[in-house]
């Protein structure tokens, strides 16, 4: 992977006080783990199978354990460099960036609302030492992408916590360590009013039920499961999951997906940018056809990077204050942020490909985009863009948007 052409970076890469220079040195620890991605990639996306090998090279690098504090082994990663690392994965492994991305949205959720839970620091601590991959359970029965909703209730009995839960996709989670589920508080409880479970390996069963056979991002093998859990009541995050899901849930996921979609648009852009440049040696240097559409996938490009770094200064100027992140403005700008982007990215690599042409559309060319453009499509889909504006319409009628242009 060419560091002169990466597709972001988005993070300030000095350290931070009292931290050693090799500490932030994650894009260099990605790009090794990058070219074990992208020369699976292909094979992956073919046999709709886990990435084995990225995650292998992944956890080489102590990518997964970026984000826990130092005090509990990790490295204190910011935001930032976490999106850097997504898109750099991305451009190599739709599927590899897209799993660390919903990887890391759990660890997220986990450092920020511990609570000084013991069961808890000691699993982190775990996670770090053994390179845990965490997988999430948040979609239900026939309930779709509806995480605010639950039907599956937890069981307490003095100091052990159960959980029976029809899980209609959890990404991964025949090869996860753990898994990071929602559930209804109790029996009696609404099904909105949810908390955040995690478990062990150790502590579960599952048994398929949906299968995983789609257009793209099909190495993130997005099952359904059945999912029997059983575990220490201390298992339970004590902050109520709608706290967790407006502070932490919500916020990361946009930054990071639409990290993995720029990464996997910054991929087709090189790519188009290759055939131009071989289309335009071979013929005297006279500029091919689809010169003017690489142009369009590098200004959809850009502005992609543009949203992306917005989003990110609008999560670091609201995540520090008590419930900054649950303004209104701070989380239209979010939501608005994953369908910019989602939208972004497919249009760059819709261009890319009217650039490449013919060479473009063939799967046996050296330039195909088939992978780039059917992974990209999951973009808008996945979590789909009409919901998340649905959900934002009450904020937009109730809001004053600002005025203005400077962070």
């Amino acid at each position: 992977m060419n560091a002169a052409i990466h597709p972001l970076p988005y993070a300030n890469r000095r350290a931070r006080p009292g931290e050693a220079p090799e500490v932030r040195d994650f894009l260099a620890r990605a790009e090794k783990a990058a070219k074990v991605a992208e020369r699976f990639a292909d094979q992956v996306d073919r046999e709709a199978r886990f990435p084995h090998e990225a995650f292998q090279a992944i956890r080489e690098q102590k990518l997964l354990g970026m984000l826990i504090p130092t005090t509990l082994g990790g490295e204190n990663a910011r935001t930032s460099d976490c999106a850097d690392v997504c898109a750099i994965l991305g451009a190599a492994c739709g599927s590899t960036g897209m799993i660390f991305a919903m990887h890391q949205v759990k660890v997220a959720c986990l450092i920020r609302h511990d609570r000084e839970n013991g069961w808890l620091k000691a699993f982190l601590r775990d996670a770090v030492s053994e390179q845990y991959l965490l997988a999430s359970s948040t979609t239900e029965g026939n309930r779709g992408a509806d995480i605010r909703s639950s039907d599956a209730a937890i069981k307490l009995d003095r100091a052990r916590v159960r959980l029976d839960r029809d899980a209609s996709c959890i990404s991964y989670g025949a090869q996860a360590d753990a898994i990071v589920t929602v559930a209804r508080r109790a029996d009696a409880a609404s099904s909105s009013d949810q908390v955040l479970v995690v478990f062990r390996r150790s502590d579960y069963t599952l048994e398929p039920t949906r299968s995983w056979d789609t257009l793209g991002m099909r190495g993130t093998c997005s099952s359904g499961y059945l999912l029997r859990a059983e575990g220490h009541a201390d298992q339970v995050l004590g902050e109520p999951y709608e706290r967790i899901h407006n502070q932490s849930m919500v916020p990361h996921a946009h930054i990071l997906w639409s990290s993995t979609w720029q990464g996997v648009a910054s991929a087709a852009y090189r790519r188009a940018r290759a055939f131009v440049r071989q289309a335009s040696r071979t013929s005297g240097g006279k500029m091919p056809p689809g010169v003017q559409h690489l142009t369009q996938a590098r200004m959809h490009l850009e502005t992609l990077r543009n949203a992306i770094q917005g989003g990110l200064a609008t999560f670091d100027r609201h995540a520090q204050e008590p419930g900054g992140l649950t303004s209104m403005n701070a989380q239209l700008s979010l939501n608005f942020l994953k369908v910019n982007a989602s939208e972004l990215a497919t249009q760059t690599v819709m261009e890319a490909m009217r650039a490449g042409g013919l060479s473009a559309y063939r799967n046996d060319s050296e330039f195909a985009m088939g992978r780039f453009l059917r992974d990209i499509l999951s973009s808008p889909i996945m979590i789909h863009n009409d919901r998340v504006l649905a959900n934002s319409e009450a904020a937009v009628l109730m809001s004053e948007p600002p005025l203005h242009v400077a962070f």
